[in-house]
Order: structure tokens, then sequence, then C-alpha cells
């Protein structure tokens, strides 16, 4: 049972890497064929220049994308097939602490080792791709504070959560696992209330839209569909990155509507309008509701399966960890669930892109298609965006549907 299970781990988390190949090249090979020629609808807003650039661009990601997922699979060989997760405990073991300090010795070195593994990838995708295509706006200095940054902040939220999680495996009996998922739900509801105003405040600033003609005609879309925001912030991302989004966070008295500062300077105010009425769609069509009760159920269902493996000595053998423990068992379920539940990702993106069409049509019924159409092509186009996605790798990956699909959608609601 023990080698069998072993042998099965090692054959999904192979099979993932080639498929994440097989599908990079496809979509590389896809998008480069398509390159020389901006598609039909497409034709009269962007040039022929900057669709090469976002071909372009495409290529070089899926290049990278190869790249970091081979390097991925190479450290999760180490941490599990070669027993590194292992090697790793029997450090921390080694001081003779007590089984918490022990526990926060090797969740903290993991922590460690895991961010410095990182490092290689995160800094070629700052300042080698996005600089190459004129994306990044990331100084040496700014990168090092949001390192240093998302490490103290792990370790003032994380560690005291990890600490809580233990605790709750080790003295809850039995039925532990229920009260673990309970828990691990709380904690995310808190953290989507505190998120807005205590942890992204951290790595940018936000300030109130001062643009009154924009505030008036965001105030009669939420009149329209009967909503409520007390506040509209602008968010400095072009201190990082030249892309741009607007985005919905928090609930409650948090609740808050954000613009990046890049899109304001891009979209002009209907524009912006029809993109923030297709975000307020997803909260009026209750996706978020919907996301998040699913997200229970499995949520749920793999603390079960934990509290079912975390008895068992195959669970750890099979993985070449010598000793069993609740910190152990917390830390091979994070790493194993991402290569079980891979074959997932098609059905999870079919999910988000029925969403983002819905959200599409409550965009268009409340605000106005043309003037969201005009906002895509000029995002797609900013964004160095592909036109021409392979539909093998946009139906496996893609969360919103490919920009001929979607601008085909709304013109037909608009119809």
């Amino acid at each position: 049972m023990t080698e069998s299970l072993f042998y099965l781990f090692i054959f999904l988390a192979t099979f993932q890497l080639i498929v994440k190949i097989v599908l990079n090249y496809v979509n590389l090979n896809y998008v480069r064929q398509h390159q020389d020629s901006v598609p039909a609808e497409f034709a009269d807003k962007i040039d022929l220049e900057s669709h090469k650039k976002a071909a372009h661009y495409t290529v070089a990601k899926m290049k990278f994308n190869s790249v970091s997922s081979a390097w991925h699979y190479a450290i999760l060989m180490f941490w599990i097939a070669f027993g590194g997760l292992n090697i790793l405990d029997q450090w921390a073991r080694g001081f003779g602490l007590d089984t918490t300090p022990t526990a926060l010795v090797f969740v903290c070195a993991l922590a460690l080792i895991s961010m410095a593994l990182g490092l290689p990838e995160s800094i070629y995708h700052t300042f080698v791709l996005e600089e190459k295509f004129g994306f990044n706006k990331t100084t040496p200095k700014l990168f090092v504070m949001d390192k240093l940054k998302e490490l103290l902040v792990s370790a003032i939220i994380g560690l005291p959560f990890f600490y809580a999680l233990m605790k709750i495996m080790e003295g809850l009996g039995s039925s532990w696992w229920f009260f673990a998922a309970t828990f691990m739900l709380a904690f995310q509801f808190i953290m989507l209330w505190a998120y807005p105003r205590f942890i992204a405040p951290l790595f940018n600033k936000f300030s109130k839209l001062e643009d009154q003609t924009l505030v008036t005609e965001i105030e009669k879309l939420l009149n329209r569909i009967d909503l409520n925001f007390k506040d509209y912030y602008v968010m400095n991302a072009s201190i990082r990155s030249s892309h741009g989004n607007a985005y919905f966070t928090g609930f409650g008295k948090n609740k808050r509507i954000v613009f990046f500062d890049t899109l304001l300077k891009t979209l002009a105010p209907q524009e912006i309008v029809s993109v923030l009425a297709h975000e307020l769609g997803h909260l009026k069509r209750k996706h978020i509701l919907k996301s998040m009760a699913i997200m229970s159920v499995f949520l749920y269902l793999g603390f079960y399966i934990l509290g079912v493996s975390y008895d068992s000595e195959v669970f750890y053998l099979a993985h070449n960890v010598q000793n069993s423990s609740s910190y152990m068992a917390l830390i091979l379920f994070m790493y194993l669930v991402p290569v079980y539940t891979f074959p997932m990702t098609p059905v999870s993106a079919w999910f988000s892109r029925r969403n983002e069409y819905e959200a599409d049509e409550f965009a268009v019924k409340n605000a106005s298609g043309q003037e969201l159409i005009s906002a895509l092509v000029k995002m797609y186009k900013d964004n160095s965006s592909s036109l021409t996605p392979s539909p093998v790798y946009s139906k496996f990956y893609f969360s919103h549907p490919p920009a001929a699909e979607r601008v085909s959608f709304i013109k037909s609601q608009e119809a």
C-alpha cells in the first residue's frame, strides 16, 4: 500500500508537469501561427504592431511557465520523493524541543527555504520578462521591501494560525477535522474583512477617488442596481506595473471599490463604469457566495480526508516521512492537494468563465455593452493580451473567455 501510494503521487505529479508543458507548447505554437494578422473583429481597433507584441509576450510567458513548472516539479520531488521534508523534520527534532517549538522551527525553516527557492523565478519574472515588454515599474528596493513585508505578515498571521490548527488537531479527538475546517472558514472571513483595512495598505497607497464626474457616474450605476458602497479608492498600482485593473473587496463596513491608477489613465469615465458594472455583476449574481459555498464543501471534504490520513502510518511513509505529527500532516497535505486536484482545473475554469459571461450580461443591461467592449479592447492592447489563444489551452486554463468569444457574447447581449 505504501509503495502504491508513493508511485501514484509520482505519476500524478509527473502527469501534471507533462500536461502543463504540452499545453504551453500548444498555446505558444498557436499564437505564433496567428501573429501576422489581426483578427477581423479587432482589425479597426488594434494595430498589427500591438498584436505582434502581444504574441511575443505570450510566447515568452509560455516559455517561462514551462521552465517554472519544471522548477516547481523539481522542488516538489526534493521535498517528498527524495525525503527533503523528512530531512528538515529530523533537523528540527534534533534541538530536543517540545512538539510546539519543534513545529515552529520546522515551519519557519521551510518557509525561508521556500522563499529562497522562489526568488530566482520572481526576480526573472519581474526584472526580465515584465521589463522586456515594458510592464515592470518595480525598483530593486521596492522588490526587497515587498518580500520583507510578505515575510513579516506571514509570520505575524501565519504562525499563530498554524499553531491554532495544530492544537485543534491534537486536542479535539477524532472529530478534530470538522472543527479545523470551521476554524479555517472563520479565519478566511476574518481575513476578507481585515485585508482591505490592515494588510493591503502595507503594500500600496489608497486614496479617495477625486474625479467627481466619475464619482457621479458610479453613484448612478449603484443606484440603478441597488448597491451601496461608502468609498471609492484609487490604488497606486503604477509603482509596480503598468497593467490595469479594478476590483471590490471586503464586506460590511470594510466593503470598498478599488481602481488601479493605471486603469484610470487608460479608460474614459463611461468605460470605467462599464468595467465596474461587470465587477459588481459578480456580486449581484451571487458568484462570490456560490464560490464560497463550493469552497466550503471542498474545505470540509479536504479536512475529512486529512482526518482519515492523520493517524495512518502509510500516509507518512508513502511520502518519505518517518515521524507522524500534526504539523507534518498539515504540510504534507498542503503539498499534495494541488497534485491530486490538478485534473479538476478545466472544470474550475469552465465554472469561472460561466460567471464571467453572466457578469458581462449584467454589465450590458445596467451600463453599456459598447463601452465595455471599448474598455476591454484597450485593456487587451495595453496588457498585451493575446487575441488568438489556443482553444485547447483556453478551455483548460482560462478563467475569462478568450477575447473574440467575449466580445461576440457582449454584442449578442446588446443586440
